[in-house]
């Protein structure tokens, strides 16, 4: 019979009750505190269809989410990037019958245009009785990393997380009373789930920032290229205890992989490449193929089919689909879903080309170049803009723009006062450079070569 995650954690904090669960930057908790805590706001919760969530890295974030998950409360994962438009639209097709969020979130709920009643684990906190997930029951409403255009919502049920704390459980080597650091902001799912299962093996869940983690003996790390590199270059360590990094997001250069294994000796370098309505595809470890377009092993349990370039997948980890105003729809289609990603396949080895579209991703974000363009030239004057992804060493790649103007011309600071008014912090440009034209194809298309290489002409002249 299947095990769903509360039913994992309630397990351990029967057998550890002692051992400490979760350790903030304010406090820490152990096993047997967590669980009632945990049952107390389950009871709070009890009866609803969907509960919001804007977390952060508390203790609190992690007892509303496991007592969600317990009671059979699909979560509505708020991530702070959010436009207030987008949170509207997300808070309207979801319906959720509560926002929950730490103190210290409320203002930033504000900011982003909520103005109904906050609720925390605290004041949901009841000594009643909770109902009991099922195997297919909704567990959670997440929203794609992108941080432009319209927010898409997809939809997992226990079953297909339960599956893939299997498929962690066999691959990854974390164990009771080890000490795993996930120092990024729960409202990014890897963080999260990596808390969730470092709490399913009766391990501790450590959410201070990476350096004072590293420093206090973590033994695990679940990270993110961005973070990998942050570490580099905070100038500590070596950090021996780390006996394993996880990582996903970004593709994670080798060279990145070799300044960490040389600050983390006794590590394995994890690396595992999915999507949210995916899960985990493949895997691959130590310093990674010298071939750079390889994304390692597929799992086990994963299929993968190549259809005119683009990746599908089949696996028992696939979401339900897209919450919608007309349900929940274009989940997998005779058990097959892709994301867009191009590639092949040899054997078990996945080899990725990058999206069909031209989204980038900027430290685990996903970057729309088309809203980025579509807010440039919203400002008068501007009457052409480009949008590409440029290298970046900590954040893998970063959007950089180009714009043609006419004879009223806004000045740089109007240009940058209209972005970041417009536009989340990940879209916002590294670069913003004037052309006299932009490159075309002889077709007339945007030549995006001749714009990467017109930027790196424009970065070596002015570096």
């Amino acid at each position: 019979m299947t095990e769903l995650l509360a039913e994992r954690i309630a397990r351990r904090a029967a057998e550890l009750p002692d051992a400490t669960a979760v350790i903030s930057t304010r406090d820490r908790v152990d096993y047997r505190e967590f669980w009632s805590r945990v049952t107390r706001t389950a009871a709070g919760l009890n009866g609803m269809n969907r509960v919001a969530v804007l977390p952060t890295s508390d203790i609190d974030s992690l007892v509303t989410v496991t007592a969600a998950m317990h009671t059979g409360v699909s979560i509505v994962l708020l991530h702070r990037h959010l436009m207030p438009e987008q949170l509207t639209r997300v808070l309207g097709l979801a319906k959720p019958a509560a926002v929950v969020a730490s103190p210290q979130q409320h203002r930033r709920l504000r900011k982003m245009g909520y103005d109904g009643p906050i609720q925390t684990a605290t004041t949901l906190e009841s000594d009643g009785a909770a109902a009991q997930a099922l195997p297919s029951t909704e567990l959670l409403v997440g929203i794609t990393s992108g941080t432009t255009g319209e927010p898409k919502l997809f939809v997992r049920n226990q079953q297909s997380w339960s599956t893939t704390l299997d498929r962690s459980d066999t691959a990854f080597d974390i164990g009771p009373h080890d000490l795993v650091s996930t120092p990024g902001v729960l409202d990014h799912t890897h963080f999260l789930y990596g808390a969730l299962h470092t709490l399913t093996r009766g391990a501790t869940v450590d959410l201070r920032p990476v350096v004072e983690s590293l420093e206090a003996g973590a033994t695990h790390l679940y990270s993110v290229p961005t973070i990998a590199w942050d570490v580099v270059r905070s100038g500590a360590g070596p950090f021996p205890d780390v006996r394993e990094v996880l990582s996903s997001a970004a593709r994670w250069p080798r060279t990145g992989r070799q300044a960490l294994q040389e600050l983390l000796p006794n590590a394995s370098l994890v690396h595992f490449y999915g999507a949210s309505e995916l899960s985990f595809v493949s895997v691959d470890r130590g310093l990674g193929a010298t071939d750079e377009d390889a994304a390692g092993e597929l799992f086990d349990g994963v299929d993968v089919d190549i259809r005119d370039g683009l990746v599908f997948v089949r696996s028992d980890m696939l979401f339900d689909g897209y919450l919608t105003e007309h349900g929940v729809t274009d989940g997998s289609v005779d058990g097959w879903m892709s994301v867009g990603d191009r590639g092949a396949v040899i054997g078990t080895q996945l080899r990725l080309f990058g999206r069909d579209s031209e989204m980038l991703i900027r430290a685990g974000l996903n970057v729309e170049p088309a809203a980025i363009e579509a807010a440039l030239t919203a400002i008068p004057g501007i009457a052409e803009a480009a949008c590409i992804g440029i290298p970046d060493e900590r954040m893998g790649e970063a959007p950089a723009a180009a714009i043609v103007v006419d004879d009223n011309a806004p000045s740089p600071g109007e240009i940058w006062r209209r972005l970041r008014a417009t536009l989340p912090s990940p879209s916002i440009p590294v670069q913003l450079h004037t052309l006299a034209s932009l490159p075309r194809t002889p077709r007339g298309k945007l030549d995006r070569q001749a714009l990467a290489a017109a930027f790196k002409a424009i970065t070596e002249i002015d570096g």
